[in-house]
């Protein structure tokens, strides 16, 4: 059961992650519209950059989810070691 929480506490914190990369992202390009709309829109309409933008939005939580996993088990696996009941405690 410990497990099973450590693996999805270290998914939440790659989607807390994943959502600050998208915040910044998301400040950087919209300043970079006000700016020159013609220029940064690529010609395209406000509906059809919301549609990409949902498209990345679902990709980067995907990421954070897969990334957090990983990197849950990489870090439970170096923290208690291959079996847990054999590491020394403090």
């Amino acid at each position: 059961m410990k497990k099973q929480i450590y693996l999805f506490l270290t998914m939440i914190l790659g989607v807390l992650l994943t959502t600050i990369i998208h915040a910044g992202l998301e400040i950087w390009y919209i300043s970079l519209l006000n700016e020159n709309w013609e220029e940064y829109s690529f010609g395209l309409a406000w509906p059809r950059l919301w549609q990409i933008h949902l498209g990345y939005t679902i990709i980067l939580l995907i990421l954070g989810v897969v990334l957090g996993y990983y990197l849950g088990k990489r870090w439970r696996r170096i923290i208690y070691g291959k079996n847990p009941s054999t590491c020394a405690s403090p």
